[in-house]
């Protein structure tokens, strides 16, 4: 139970998000879906928060003296990656939210696909569904690559 907490809140931490769990439930032999249920739950569990609130927190402290910084950064880091979908999406703008938090790279993921989609006034209920469908990509290639280097190191072994 304790493997499984792990996994729940390294999923919930900003940029290291399922994209660090997965690789570490399967690293630590815990059963599959019951670890990606857990992550995607993790994931998925600050993102009506953030779309929510955090523009509005952002705005607020971003001239703040000791947090500014920070709440500024990220405040560029939404609105640099929400002006990247809405050039290359067009009309396939949850499409490309979808591709955004999907594709393992990073400053990519929930947190920041929802942050873009909260300051483009994308519709919430829509977000949240191709913010999930995202991560359920995400999920299934950090799957794929954790098998693959974790099996590897097992054949080494």
């Amino acid at each position: 139970m304790k493997k499984y907490l792990i996994v729940f809140l390294i999923s919930m931490v900003p940029l290291i998000e399922l994209r660090g769990a997965i690789p570490y439930a399967v690293g630590f032999g815990l059963p599959i879906l019951p670890s990606l249920g857990v992550a995607l739950l993790g994931n998925m569990l600050p993102v009506p928060f953030i779309f929510l609130f955090a523009r509005k927190v952002l705005e607020w402290g971003k001239d703040k003296k000791y947090i500014g910084g920070f709440f500024s950064w990220c405040l560029e880091k939404g609105e640099k990656g929400g002006r990247k979908l809405e050039a290359k999406a067009g009309a396939g703008l949850y499409v490309a939210l979808m591709l955004f938090v999907g594709i393992p790279v990073p400053g990519t993921g929930a947190w920041t696909g929802t942050l873009a989609a909260s300051i483009l006034d994308m519709d919430f209920k829509k977000s949240i569904i191709f913010i999930l469908l995202g991560l359920l990509l995400a999920a299934v290639i950090m799957l794929l690559a954790s098998l693959g280097v974790f099996g590897a190191i097992n054949l080494v072994k």
